[in-house]
This record gives C-alpha cells, structure tokens and sequence, in this order.
C-alpha cells in the first residue's frame, strides 16, 4: 500500500487512519482486536486515540481507548515498532485533570504511556488550545518529552489558522520542536473550518494533515436520511444537523458518484477527502468487520475529476 509522510515528522502512513474513539464505546475490547488486527493486516499503520477517550459513557473515566490499544499492543510487542500511535492530551479527564500546562502535560503523558503499554508516543497531539497557558509553556514542555524520547512528534487539533500561527511562530523563536501536524473537522459537508487560511497555512508549513468527523458523524455513509433514521445508532443524534437541503444535495451526489463506481457512499466521501490538497489521511472509525471492510475499500477507490467536481459542488 503507498504511504504519505505525515507532515515533516518522519513518519509514514496509509491513507486512512483508524479512529479508536469507539474502543471502549461502542466497541468491546474483543472487537477491538478483531478490527485492528484486520487493519493491520490490510496494510493500514496509523491508529487515532486520546486520553479523553471515552470520559462521555456513564462509568468511564477517560483513558478505556488508549487502555484496549495498550492491551491489543502487548499481545505482539513486536508489531509496536510498524504502528503508528496517536493520542492527545488537553480535554477535560476531571476538574484537575485538563488543560495544557507543562505540569499536566508532564503527568497525561506518563499516564498515557502506562495505558498504551508503551515508552513511546508517534505523534502527540494538543486535543484544544488552552488560552489560560501561555503556548510558550506547552511547547517548552513538548519539547522536553521529545528530547525525552517519549514522544516523536507533536501536533494539534481543534487550532484555528491564528492560534496554529502563533504556535508555529514562537516554536521557531524559542527553537522548540513545533506542531508537525493538524488534526481538524473536516469532511465533504464541514469544509468552511479547514479550508481557507488554515489550510494555506498547513500547505505553505509543510503540515501534515489528518482529519477527524471525516464522515460528519456518520451522516455521509447514507445512513441517516430522515429524522426516524437517527435511532439507528447511539451515534445518530450527532447526524441531525446535517438534514436539510444541503445535506440532502450532497447525499444525491454520494449516491450517483457510488453508483458509477459499484461503492458505497461512505467509500465515495472518504475518497473525496483522501484526495483533497492539503489532507494526508481522513480518520474514520468502524464497529464491525463489514464497516471496516468498506473503509478499506475507499483507499482504492480512485475518483475521476468529475466525480470530485460533482462532489465539491453539491456540497459548495
């Protein structure tokens, strides 16, 4: 499979990373193994994780995602070396337990490692800026791990053009190691957020780029077309605003460019996005070997300038 250097990190990747967000969701540690190890084995290296992950499921205290991974690792040591392991720190785990200060930082990543079963991290990532730390403090602290060797590389997600800006500029006065990669929201129908000055700024950079909700939610694998469709899921609810004239425009397109190609829409809406200037690879999760199945099949999936053309104009 070809992989595309993430970004000035030295890393490579497949096209397509995996979204550990529903390990310890709506994913069993059994189906977690099941879905990595075929990931694996289809090729795919890169696995998208956060120490946050999953604080939202009654019961759960932040860490179960990056807990399953951890255990998966260590079935295989060997294997850590060919995987790609991203997590992030900064999302609220308790009252004192958030934020980007070199005090916390210090502590989540000790803390993550412990859980991800291993004594480094690939790429670290600020889960949402922290205006209450100066940028200058989390960057010290960053670059610290990286001399460390506990970290590879660092990134940030959720950072608007101006706040990525300024991270990137105090890094290169202070001589710090500086965020390598943006993990935005970014999909077929989410694209005023992404593109514009943060993506000049990621192309000019040199940036790597991966995104999150590269499915909005579930909404452009067509599963989703009516209101009564939202109980489908217990991710369903999070699909309801993309039910309106626009959505429904850029469904139609989905479903002729899918037709053309014997895909599925959701195969269609991440190869849209695996060929967008500016992005290295969508992220996108599945709960099941089938739906795992499909995103697989999306990276070789090759759409024609009218498909994109289509594609990009349904959803103008």
């Amino acid at each position: 499979m070809n992989r595309r250097m993430l970004g000035r990190t030295g890393l490579e990747i497949a096209p397509l990373v995996f979204g550990g967000n529903v390990f310890g969701w709506t994913v069993d540690q059994q189906t977690s193994f099941a879905l990595l190890d075929r990931f694996v084995d289809a090729g795919f290296n890169a696995i998208d994780t956060a120490d946050a992950y999953s604080t939202w499921v009654h019961g759960n205290q932040g860490g179960e995602s990056e807990t399953i991974i951890g255990n998966w690792l260590k079935i295989l040591p060997a294997r850590r070396e060919k995987i790609i392991i991203i997590t992030k720190v900064g999302s609220r785990l308790a009252e004192d337990k958030q934020g980007l200060s070199a005090k916390y930082i210090m502590t989540a990543v000790e803390d993550s490692l412990r859980r991800l079963q291993t004594d480094y991290i690939d790429l670290y990532l600020s889960h949402k800026p922290d205006t209450e730390t100066p940028i200058e403090e989390t960057l010290r602290a960053y670059d610290k791990l990286i001399q460390q060797g506990k970290v590879k590389a660092i990134g940030a997600s959720n950072y608007s053009a101006n706040q990525l800006h300024e991270a990137l500029t105090v890094a290169a006065d202070q001589g710090f190691a500086r965020y390598e990669v943006l993990e935005p929201e970014y999909n077929l129908y989410d694209r005023s957020g992404y593109e514009r000055e943060l993506r000049d700024l990621c192309i000019g950079e040199g940036l790597g780029v991966i995104t999150y909700y590269s499915l909005a939610s579930g909404f452009l694998s067509g599963k989703y077309r009516s209101h009564d469709d939202l109980g489908k899921s217990v991710r369903g609810q999070g699909a309801s605003k993309y039910l309106n004239d626009r959505g429904f425009r850029i469904l139609d397109a989905l479903d002729n460019v899918a037709k053309a190609h014997n895909a599925a829409p959701a195969e269609v809406a991440l190869a849209w996005l695996i060929a967008r200037e500016g992005v290295t690879a969508p992220i996108a999760s599945a709960t099941n070997i089938q739906q795992l199945e499909s995103l697989i099949r999306a990276v070789d999936l090759t759409l024609s300038a009218s498909d994109i053309e289509l594609l990009t104009a349904a959803s103008d």
